[in-house]
């Protein structure tokens, strides 16, 4: 499953729970896009969980949708991780590292409100 919300105008949210196919990353790409035009200065949620790989055709729909994802990178700032993995809250680090313009911190699932407020979410 691979849902996403947008809870305010500058924030999105997505929930990736288990396996993804083409249907689920088509339909979830596209809603995400959708979600996040006119968006600027954005903070994204991000909860990871029961995590496995994409299958295939998931993939090869992700790339279908590159030149629009990148677009989304002048659209948020800030993006929390949160995941149950050890693993995936390294590679997200890893991967805020290497997009300028946007900031990617990690938390543990149990962590919300802490990720809530590095965002500038937390009243």
């Amino acid at each position: 499953m691979l849902t996403i919300t947008k809870p305010s105008a500058d924030r999105v949210d997505i929930t990736l729970d288990g396996k993804i196919d083409a249907d689920i990353m088509r339909t979830a790409l596209d809603d995400l896009i959708a979600k996040s035009d006119g968006v600027k200065g954005g903070k994204m949620l991000y909860r990871i969980t029961n995590f496995e790989l994409p299958t295939l055709s998931a993939i090869a729909v992700e790339f279908t949708r590159l030149p629009k994802l990148f677009g989304l990178l002048g659209a948020i700032d800030k993006c929390a991780v949160l995941s149950d993995s050890d693993w995936l809250r390294k590679a997200a680090e890893i991967e805020g590292a290497l997009f300028p313009g946007i900031k990617i911190k990690s938390f543990g699932l149990d962590q919300q409100d802490v990720a809530e407020e590095w965002l500038g979410l937390a009243d």
